[in-house]
């Protein structure tokens, strides 16, 4: 296994790639080359990245609006009741009431022919750890936005700088001009997270998409959903603590009693990141092959990342110690003494 298809086994996608069908192509190329898949120089500087600890580009999808109502009030949201720019597809800038109003209008409009309420557009976040210069964060998202989405959706674009990551807002209208909806699935957020990364290296900032497997790590941050939920138990003042996450903080104790084994997304992480770390040594053997001076140097930081990562953090220990930390903190927000680690005995004692 060479270096380019070793690096696209260690860092390939989780969900199917379509390939193209060229049997003289070895190893086969995918469909979309933006999936991981690099050569040549390209190959060592998405390695270098990774191993060197790039910061990570975070994408996500934060909601979807339905109706005018809604979209307005998202619009006044991101835009900070007049704070914050709220940048259009063309360039403009919403500056008004009236202006935020006329564009929820606007994109709710091909929805009154529809026997029902539906998505009139849908929400996403692209941010970057502190300290990164936040006009190029917004460059980037700018320059995304129009190659991927300006042919058939409008949007609107605002950046936040309230927050220690500098994040950029984007909206897009739901209904395409070609009647298309737009709805990101993972592919699509995949090759929107790459594409900002890409945007971000090509003005200056070390940046890189790569999937949490590939650099060892197992256990990502809670679902949008239920962070929401946590928000408006806090801001309603409400005690209760969510089911998800009594019944995490419950699984998470098992485990670490050796009660219950790992979850199976967990297990089968675990087995992935076997897979990855033989691809990983592959490119470290292909690079300490060609003798060079600077390939050397980077199979050195490939095995030094090696052993930084010696297992994926998904052993019982850290799922436990990971859920009973995000417990505490939701107990913490809501004024809540977290239950002590007792055994069942003494907890039915009590």
């Amino acid at each position: 296994m060479g270096l380019e298809s070793a690096l696209w086994e260690a860092t390939r996608p989780a969900f199917r790639v379509r390939y193209i069908h060229d049997p003289t192509s070895t190893p086969r190329v995918p469909l979309y080359a933006s999936y991981g898949f690099a050569t040549g120089l390209t190959a060592r500087a998405k390695l270098a990245r990774i191993v060197r600890k790039a910061p990570e580009v975070v994408v996500k999808v934060t909601g979807r609006q339905r109706g005018g109502n809604h979209v307005k009030a998202h619009l006044e949201y991101i835009g900070r009741k007049g704070e914050v720019d709220i940048e259009t597809r063309d360039g403009e800038i919403l500056t008004t009431k009236e202006d935020v109003a006329e564009r929820a209008a606007e994109w709710s409009d091909t929805l009154k022919w529809r026997s029902r309420p539906t998505v009139s557009s849908v929400s996403l976040i692209f941010s970057m750890p502190e300290g990164t210069d936040t006009d190029k964060v917004l460059n980037a998202v700018r320059a995304l936005a129009h190659a991927e989405l300006s042919d058939n959706h409008d949007y609107v674009l605002a950046l936040h700088t309230d927050t220690p990551r500098p994040h950029v807002h984007l909206t897009v209208q739901a209904e395409g001009l070609d009647r298309t909806r737009f709805n990101p699935r993972p592919v699509q957020l995949n090759r929107f997270r790459e594409r900002f990364a890409r945007e971000l290296r090509a003005r200056g900032v070390a940046a890189e998409a790569t999937p949490r497997r590939a650099r060892g790590q197992g256990i990502a941050g809670s679902s949008m959903a239920l962070v929401k939920l946590r928000a408006r138990l806090r801001t309603e003042g409400s005690r209760q603590i969510t089911q998800s996450d009594r019944r995490t903080n419950e699984q998470a104790i098992a485990v670490a009693r050796g009660q219950e084994q790992l979850p199976p997304f967990i297990a089968v992480g675990t087995l992935r990141w076997r897979e990855i770390r033989r691809a990983y040594e592959q490119t470290a053997v292909s690079l300490e092959a060609t003798g060079q001076a600077d390939d050397l140097e980077l199979a050195d930081d490939v095995r030094a990342f090696l052993d930084k990562h010696r297992g994926m953090n998904a052993t019982p220990e850290v799922f436990a110690a990971h859920h009973a930390q995000l417990a505490k903190r939701q107990l913490s927000a809501m004024d809540v003494q977290p239950p002590e680690l007792r055994s069942p005995g003494e907890q039915r004692s009590r």
